[in-house]
């Protein structure tokens, strides 16, 4: 048994490194090789032990308040090793309210080793399991499978938040001698669908299974995703891309699945939506550390766009701190709308006032589910694309140019225009290209929002509200403005307030049309 022992509140440990961004604890080494096998492996040299042997060491200490963010324990891993297997405890005392208590996440890097952006990363499950296991043929979900090779291997321990008195943890590491297996070639879904030409598709971007937080099988989220009147889902696990080669059997003509991850830094999340398949993008720093711009760069060199996620939302390390200058597309309804949604559509509402004021580009918003588990509803919210075929490219120049609208379920329908000059329109996302005081009329239809009331914002604020729709559930609003008056407008429709004064909770709203020159 090898154990690193607190000594006067600090770690037993080989050194603080510093791993091209945030500070890493790295602690003493774990062996398993006697002396002898120290001595002399040889590539492919087997280790000498019985197929099916087992040994296992195992690690505790204590991680005191302010650890770095990530904690790493080099295992010597021997040749001959078929399976590594590692379990995890820690403690959770009682803390007083306001306090935050002990968490402790856990994942793997390979004998390629920790670097940043670096190939040795195998996997992740943050503190969603106790133990995984890695071999050729397959791993835990959250896992990448393969050969387990010889080397120094090290498991990662993130601290995400420690009690006062500190976070005791004990690691069991053990290996399982033996033939290392076939290692099945990856197959993942293709990158386009059926598709209906030209036209408005629903899609939720945002969504976990059993290969990160979630409780789901992606069988079931595919269901969900079809039961919900979706045309295209996008994988988004917690930093880890295992789930990708696990999609293929259930994309289909009605249904495409495109491949990203949840990148979940400790000053944010930020989801790669559509990147190409197999792709990893490292989450190991913060806003501090000026990283994040090179990531972005690598979510779009293979296909993706950057999208910020739930950029208000109130749990630990969750809120947005990278600033948004490298994003393509916001997420700022998020899950139920709550609070931190109603908070997330005012920044966005005051970036698009920066942008048509500044001259500069304009973000678009989208809206997805984040469902991890029942009773999560999947497709709630979707964003509604409009873009010329179902394919991975159309969908994202759909985001990405903002001819998108948000609704909270399938029942929802928008259709939003503007139109003036002589005989000049414009859709969700386009700019109407008239003179400054050439009247303008702003026209939304709606259909499935019975009891809600429908309004237009522009960068003066709302300027146009319409009645309660009936029970249909149909309406039509119109409203006549000038470039002058409104320099982008857009729409909300609304439930009843839930609180006196307050707006009621979203049903739908659009990306703006632009106005003027």
């Amino acid at each position: 048994m090898c154990e690193d022992h607190p000594q006067h509140g600090r770690m037993n440990r080989r050194g603080l490194l510093v791993t091209g961004a945030a500070a890493a604890l790295t602690l003493n080494g774990v062996s398993f090789a006697s002396g002898a096998e120290r001595r002399a492996p040889q590539s492919g040299q087997n280790s000498g032990k019985d197929a099916g042997t087992r040994e296992t060491r195992t690690v505790r200490g204590t991680l005191p308040p302010g650890a770095p963010d990530f904690v790493y324990l080099p295992v010597e891993i021997p040749d001959g090793v078929g399976e590594l297997h590692v379990a995890y405890t820690y403690q959770k005392p009682a803390v007083p309210a306001g306090t935050q208590g002990n968490a402790l996440d856990i994942g793997v890097f390979d004998e390629r080793g920790t670097d940043l952006g670096g190939k040795g990363f195998r996997g992740w499950s943050g503190g969603a399991r106790t133990e995984f296991f890695i071999r050729a043929d397959e791993a835990t979900p959250g896992y990448i499978p393969g050969r387990v090779r010889a080397g120094t291997w090290h498991i990662a321990l993130g601290p995400y938040t420690v009690a006062p008195e500190g976070l005791p943890y004990e690691v069991t590491i053990t290996l399982t001698y033996g033939a290392p297996g076939k290692t099945p070639k990856p197959v993942y879904p293709p990158a386009r669908a059926k598709g209906r030409g030209r036209a408005w598709y629903r899609g939720d971007c945002h969504l976990h299974s059993v290969y990160s937080d979630g409780r789901r099988t992606l069988a079931e989220i595919a269901a969900l995703a079809r039961a919900a009147g979706l045309d295209f889902i996008n994988s988004s696990e917690h930093n880890t891309h295992s789930s990708h080669p696990h999609w293929a059997d259930l994309a289909g003509d009605d249904l495409l699945i495109m491949l990203g991850e949840e990148v979940t830094t400790r000053n944010g999340h930020v989801v790669a939506l559509g990147t190409d398949p197999g792709t990893f993008v490292d989450w190991r720093y913060r806003a501090r550390d000026n990283r994040f711009g090179r990531y972005a760069r690598k979510i779009r060199d293979t296909g993706g766009l950057v999208v910020p996620a739930h950029p208000h939302a109130t749990c630990v390390g969750c809120n947005w701190k990278f600033g948004f200058g490298e994003a393509d597309v916001v997420e700022v309804w998020n899950g139920a709308y709550t609070p931190d949604d109603e908070v997330s559509l005012a920044d966005w509402d005051s970036m698009l006032v920066a942008a048509v004021r500044g001259g500069r580009p304009w973000i678009p918003a989208m809206g997805n589910s984040d469902a991890h588990r029942d009773p999560d509803p999947v497709g709630s919210p979707q964003t509604v694309v409009l873009a010329d075929d179902l394919t991975r490219e159309a969908i994202q120049d759909g985001l990405r140019k903002g001819r998108s609208y948000i609704a909270e379920s399938k029942s929802v329908d928008l259709a939003f225009s503007a139109a003036g000059g002589k005989g000049k329109h414009a859709g969700i996302g386009e700019r109407l290209d008239v003179d400054r005081d050439s009247p303008v009329t702003v026209r939304l239809d709606v259909q499935g929002a019975p009891g809600c009331t429908a309004r237009f914002v522009t960068d003066q604020g709302v300027l146009h509200t319409g009645p309660a729709l009936p029970a249909s559930g149909a309406g039509t609003l119109e409203w006549r403005t000038t470039a002058s008056y409104a320099a982008y407008v857009r729409a909300e429709v609304r439930h009843a307030p839930v609180v006196t004064g307050l707006p009621g909770p979203l049903a739908a709203f659009t990306n703006p049309i632009f106005l003027g020159r």
